[in-house]
């Protein structure tokens, strides 16, 4: 397989405390080592938000850096030692000099931090406690703020260029800014909703849909963008755990996307890259493999993603530091392999072969199913946009062309699956796989024969698929179903965010809190997030039963909710025990 070969190519301190001695790591395996650590908070995978050196040289609206606390006040974590030590875990660096770059990697998203008792937890892979809505509005203004007055700007050209700049660097760089600032500020403004995700959630499906539609594939006299193909992004999610990610059968929490193997990895980490701003742009080349380039302005950091997803097969569970009771978790254990309708949870979320797709790691069953949660996550799927310079492209393992207006998730399937390609052709090409590159054609615009890249077909839903059909909006919204493991450190619930603790989730949907305040306090008796929170002010206000499609909504999943109260006590006891 292409990605085999590819591979053949080639502690942090408490949220808001100083000391890194308060931060306790808990066990995830004895794979998961310091080393490893570091590399997976470290390891670019080609996101390029903006300069390094403007970033730098911005300023929040109380006049301090942007940079002056780590990103600490948005819930990032700090990472004492890292040479540069105002950045913080899971945000990178690629280029040099004037063109280093600043971007977000997986564990920006995916690393979390707790407290319990006044003592800080880190939990890798775990879903981050972070509010990304408010960097992102909060980056915006920054900008905005420096291109407001000329006073503004050149106090900023000052910062960036040093006492070497001269009329011609200023207006480059005032030029290359207001660019930038007119692409950011389309996007943020379009897509940021009210009310706003808050901490923990985001709608990630929607954000990279907008990045990739409304920013990459338009005209170049428009700086690329297509505005309309931006929409709000008012289907929050919750970040999921990264401690099974390479094990499930399915990923995405609608299940619509394959995984199991490196292929199937890789696409879902691309498509993650585009979204956290990627330089993406591809462009017209008729004749070339699938009629388009998708890989020339493509800052996707192939070997660092390989690396990423290698790793993450290293993570384990987090295991819980507190005291047990490891006979009530007896008890418990026997409560969740109870049948369903009888309050159990192992026909869901069990551990059962799932399909075989790789020669090194065995998947576990995915069930993808209706339970009746909110529904809007589903919606997205159905979306549609215009195709822009991707209209006439060859779609590639399934036949026909882009027409002007296609499902979102299509767009997003090419231009994951062309890149991906076109990437490996290139290597062949290149003779970076031995004995290998004779098997292409002389000609570089005929179509290589594709059948190491057959599991691309299962990345993305078919075109002929019904949940991604306009105006075919499904009867029922089905959502994966993942095995438990480290559950307990995975709080709010559902796959929207929207209960606040593993108590709440096992009452009726009428009873679950109305309305909570996410934050890091951690709560090891209900088993989530405690109800005093101080970081973060935002409350999530939920929605009931009558509102299934508000993006809000604590309904559905009410398995376990007419048991006993002292079954319920046990299964809470079992599930921090796995």
């Amino acid at each position: 397989m292409f990605f085999k070969s590819l591979a053949s190519l080639a502690t942090a301190a408490a949220l808001a405390l100083p000391a890194a001695a308060q931060t306790v790591h808990v066990d995830q395996g004895k794979s998961w080592t310091p080393a490893l650590r570091d590399q997976f908070y470290t390891q670019d995978q080609g996101a390029r938000i903006m300069p390094l050196a403007w970033m730098r040289a911005l300023s929040s609206a109380d006049g301090q850096p942007f940079l002056r606390d780590s990103l600490i006040r948005y819930g990032y974590l700090p990472m004492p030692g890292r040479a540069e030590a105002d950045i913080p875990v899971g945000f990178t660096t690629n280029g040099s000099g004037a063109g280093m770059a600043i971007g977000m990697t997986c564990a920006a998203c995916h690393t979390r931090q707790i407290e319990v008792s006044g003592t800080a937890y880190r939990l890798d892979g775990g879903p981050a406690i972070v509010d990304f809505q408010s960097f992102l509005k909060d980056l915006d203004e920054a900008v905005l703020a420096v291109l407001d007055s000329e006073d503004s700007f050149t106090a900023f050209a000052e910062k960036v260029l040093g006492g070497s700049q001269d009329s011609v660097e200023t207006a480059r760089l005032k030029s290359n800014l207001e660019v930038w600032s007119r692409r950011f500020h389309t996007l943020i403004e379009r897509s940021l909703p009210d009310p706003a995700w808050g901490p923990a959630r985001l709608d990630a499906v929607s954000m990279i849909f907008n990045r990739l539609a409304g920013l990459d594939i338009g005209p170049e006299e428009n700086d690329f963008m297509i505005p309309d193909n931006i929409a709000v992004a008012d289907a929050p999610v919750r970040y999921p755990f990264l401690w099974n990610a390479t094990r499930q059968d399915f990923t995405q929490w609608p299940g619509f996307a394959a995984n199991g193997n490196e292929l199937l990895g890789l696409s879902r980490n691309l498509g993650e890259v585009y979204g956290v701003f990627a330089d993406f742009r591809p462009l017209e080349q008729p004749g070339a493999v699938f009629n388009r380039d998708f890989i020339s302005h493509n800052s996707a950091n192939w070997e660092g993603l390989w690396q990423l997803e290698r790793w993450i097969g290293e993570l384990g569970a987090p295991q819980w530091p507190w005291q047990l009771n490891h006979s009530l978790a007896a008890q418990g254990k026997e409560v969740f392999n109870l049948a369903t309708d009888k309050g159990g949870c192992v026909e869901c979320h069990g551990k059962r072969k799932g399909e075989f797709r790789s020669l090194f790691r065995s998947t576990w069953a995915t069930p993808v199913l209706d339970v009746g949660t909110d529904t809007r996550e589903c919606h997205i799927l159905t979306r549609t946009v215009q195709t822009g310079v991707l209209e006439g492209t060859s779609v590639p393992l399934a036949g026909g062309v882009m027409k002007a207006e296609e499902p979102a998730i299509s767009v997003l399937g090419l231009s994951v699956i062309g890149a991906i390609v076109q990437h490996g052709v290139s290597l062949l090409k290149d003779e970076h796989i031995a004995g290998l590159s004779s098997a292409l054609p002389d000609d570089s615009h005929s179509l290589p024969d594709l059948s190491d890249f057959e599991d691309l077909r299962k990345a993305f839903p078919q075109r002929d698929d019904a949940r991604i059909q306009k105006g075919a909006a499904a009867e029922s919204c089905k959502y994966e179903s993942r095995v438990l493991d480290g559950i307990w450190a995975a709080a709010p619930y559902l796959h929207n965010g929207s209960v606040p603790t593993l108590a709440d989730l096992l009452k009726p949907a009428a009873e679950r809190p109305a309305s909570f305040t996410p934050g890091p306090n951690y709560d090891i008796g209900t088993v989530g997030m405690a109800a005093d929170q101080t970081m973060f002010s935002h409350v999530i206000e939920t929605t009931g039963c009558d509102q299934l499609d508000s993006g809000n909504s604590r309904c559905g999943h009410e398995f376990g909710t007419s048991l006993s109260a002292a079954d319920k006590k046990a299964l809470l006891e079992y599930l921090k025990s796995i």
